[in-house]
């Protein structure tokens, strides 16, 4: 983690954008066991195993162009809040193919930056403003330039190029995630560079196994031409997507992600499924029979993770490109997307009946939907040995989320049927931070634990470190 830039004296508070006791316990003495606890932990390397940065950042490690395309266009926690007050996406750069004024950008951006108050998006952001750029006053339409310039200045300087910065945050593994389609020639540049980062693709095949997926027939057709198979066949297609796996994994893949609309599973024999792909590749299959061939497709996902040991994550429930409009103007992942309500028990009966008890295979859920946590997802992950939980995820990814996830999972589901934290972010140099207050709130947590006498501090040490580092690295077998 990045150390703070200077020793720190109750002088120096009224000069610093984050407090050095931000998010711990109020009460003293919890809150020195929450110092404690954190600073065993505090600059643990990063293990960043499920996010969406680019390959391509490190291949080239050319650097990053401004504040605005660094901090602003990329990132939907920014765009969503700013277009949700009235900011057309357009003046954001959103949907241009070059950015055409940055420094407009940031000045709307930083005029509107009160809106992040009381946001993780602004202990993100603040994390990053102090800890890399050194800066110190608040971020507002008066300090615009004064960010806009001293950030452009140190963009320019070889210590934040890509791979600087990975080393710089302590990062130990980055996961990127990829279309079967990529050819991975980033990776690959990577690899040649003889550059010693492990910059690891993962196989999200939303693009060729959900139906309803922008140019999904199309994507099929090409999955065979690079495979070689007949992807107008049921069996070439399943063989296109264990070769196209084979080639993740010869690339350092560890996981699968899979981003259906729900947890529905299904378990069909070989004749139904042949007739419903036939459905699914011709257009001619309803709402209904999309739906079953993805809960299908998980569970043959299922089957392959068990025969070549990927990681499979499950993150449905995403209502995606809610609103239409956006959607048609400037394509998918521009912050639209709205949680809904999502059924695990009856949803992974099928894929769970056929190998939830596989110890060999390993299946990290995720959750939109916080009411399934007690009822539902700890008492999944805490009697199948397939399942572990993941970390709290997008609209939860948040101080108040982490806790509300540790108070109603841990009871039924402890501390190990977890798979600790990964920040799923677009923004690269929101990891820290990020990271950062996961480590906060844990510590936190358990820091009340040991004032209650629950834990004792010599456990919560340990258990600190594993939900920081350990846990992670064995869920994903890194």
């Amino acid at each position: 983690m990045l150390v703070p830039i200077a020793p720190v004296g109750a002088s120096d508070l009224r000069n610093m954008l984050i407090h050095p006791d931000r998010l711990f316990p109020a009460e003293s003495s919890t809150r020195a066991i929450a110092r404690r606890l954190y600073e065993s932990v505090r600059a643990l390397p990063i293990v960043s195993p499920h996010g969406h940065t680019q390959a391509a950042w490190f291949a080239a490690n050319e650097p990053f162009p401004d504040a605005a395309q660094l901090f602003v266009t990329p990132d939907h926690y920014v765009t969503r809040m700013l277009y949700s007050q009235g900011v057309p996406l357009e003046v954001l750069g959103i949907g241009q193919a070059k950015v055409r004024d940055p420094r407009k950008i940031w000045h709307i951006f930083a005029k509107h930056y009160y809106l992040f108050r009381g946001t993780p998006t602004r202990l993100w952001l603040d994390f990053a403003f102090q800890e890399l750029f050194e800066l110190d006053k608040l971020l507002s339409g008066e300090t615009a330039d004064l960010y806009f310039d001293t950030i452009g200045e140190k963009l320019g300087a070889s210590e934040f190029r890509p791979r600087a910065l990975y080393e710089r945050f302590n990062l130990e593994v980055l996961a990127t995630t990829d279309s079967p389609l990529d050819s991975l020639s980033d990776h690959q540049a990577i690899r040649n560079s003889n550059w010693k980062a492990q910059i690891l693709p993962t196989f999200r095949p939303d693009p060729v196994v959900d139906p309803d997926f922008e140019g999904f027939r199309e994507n099929v057709r090409k999955l065979g031409e690079l495979t070689g198979e007949d992807t107008a066949s049921w069996a070439g297609y399943l063989k296109a997507l264990r070769k196209t796996r084979s080639r993740f994994r010869a690339m350092g893949c560890a996981a699968t992600d899979h981003g259906h609309p729900t947890a529905r599973t299904a378990n069909l024999p070989a004749v139904e499924c042949t007739e419903m792909f036939q459905g699914v590749v011709k257009g001619n299959a309803d709402a209904e029979h999309r739906e079953l061939f993805r809960a299908q497709m998980l569970t043959e996902m299922a089957r392959m993770s068990v025969e070549d040991g990927l990681v499979m994550q499950i993150h449905p429930g995403s209502a995606r490109n809610h609103n239409r409009q956006l959607y048609e103007r400037y394509g998918r992942d521009v912050g639209a997307d709205i949680p809904t309500p999502t059924n695990y028990v009856d949803g992974l009966r099928a894929l769970l009946e056929q190998f939830g008890n596989e110890r060999d295979l390993r299946i990290i859920l995720f959750t939109l939907d916080e009411s399934t946590y007690s009822r539902e997802l700890a008492p999944l992950a805490g009697h199948y040995p397939c399942l572990l939980l993941g970390p709290p995820w997008w609209f939860h990814d948040s101080p108040e989320g982490m806790k509300r996830f540790r108070e109603r999972v841990t009871e039924t589901a402890g501390f190990y049927n977890t798979a600790g934290f990964n920040d799923d972010t677009r923004a690269f140099l929101s990891i820290p931070g990020r990271h950062d207050v996961a480590r906060r709130m844990d510590c936190a947590f358990l820091a009340k634990l040991v004032a209650e006498h629950r834990l004792g501090e010599d456990e919560a040490l340990e258990v600190a470190r594993d939900l920081t580092y350990t846990l992670v690295k064995k869920a994903y077998r890194l």
